[in-house]
């Protein structure tokens, strides 16, 4: 972690989302604010968030299924603000992955504290470890991949795409084989959804490249895709 750690506020009501990012840098950390829940998992893709403090009543979407949304992509620590206070709201954000749980009116001083606390912990924890295949590298805990460095933002499907041809490089992987690892619970899948999410992979592994990269996955006609995790 950064000897400056960075809280992201989702909340959509100014005067709060102020005293907290005001309590946050008078205690060293560095804030930023968004409105919105659906720019949380962007943002802390984009990387550099160590923290994220989310509303529970966002006027776009609920900070659960924000919740829900950033645990597919990310185990950054999140603590909860809400106005609710019934005891099946505090357990639903805890088994989506919240971290802690902070009802409103709430004192900033307790919150810091709470902050502090989650970062501590996530201080010692083991640190994220990378397994680099080539100009691949893969955070199966996380469910992130890098390729040339370059963090991807996948989505659910993409990720389970990209990491079961990650598994046997070189491999070549039938459309059946990947419905079965990937769309085990979409029954409504097709084998044409497979080659949906490989042309948007294409597209997003292409773009990490730029002009110096070609195209890693090969197309096997008839048969099915394969990685060249050294292209």
């Amino acid at each position: 972690m950064p000897s400056t750690p960075t809280i992201l506020i989702a909340e959509d009501e100014p005067a709060i989302a102020d005293t907290v990012a005001y309590a946050l840098r008078a205690e060293g950390h560095a804030a930023e604010h968004v409105l919105l829940g659906g720019a949380v998992v962007p943002r802390v893709q984009a990387g550099g968030i160590d923290l994220v403090v989310l509303d529970v009543g966002l006027p776009d979407m609920s900070g659960f299924d924000v919740c829900r949304a950033l645990r597919v992509v990310s185990d950054v620590p999140v603590i909860f603000l809400t106005a609710r206070q019934g005891e099946l709201d505090r357990v639903l954000g805890l088994e989506l992955g919240a971290d802690d749980y902070v009802v409103k009116p709430f004192s900033p001083r307790e919150l810091v504290a709470r902050v502090r606390a989650r970062l501590r912990r996530k201080t010692q924890a083991a640190p994220a470890r990378w397994q680099c295949i080539d100009a691949f590298e893969l955070d199966r805990p996380g469910r992130r991949i890098r390729y040339r460095g370059q963090l991807l933002d996948l989505t659910r499907y993409e990720y389970g795409v990209l990491e079961a041809l990650l598994a046997r490089p070189g491999a070549v992987l039938s459309r059946a084989q990947l419905m079965d690892q990937v769309w085990a619970d979409a029954v409504d899948s097709s084998d044409r959804t497979v080659d949906t999410h490989i042309k948007t992979l294409r597209a997003k592994l292409q773009a990490a490249a730029g002009e110096s990269g070609g195209d890693p996955i090969r197309t096997h006609r008839g048969i099915g895709y394969s990685l060249d995790v050294g292209g």
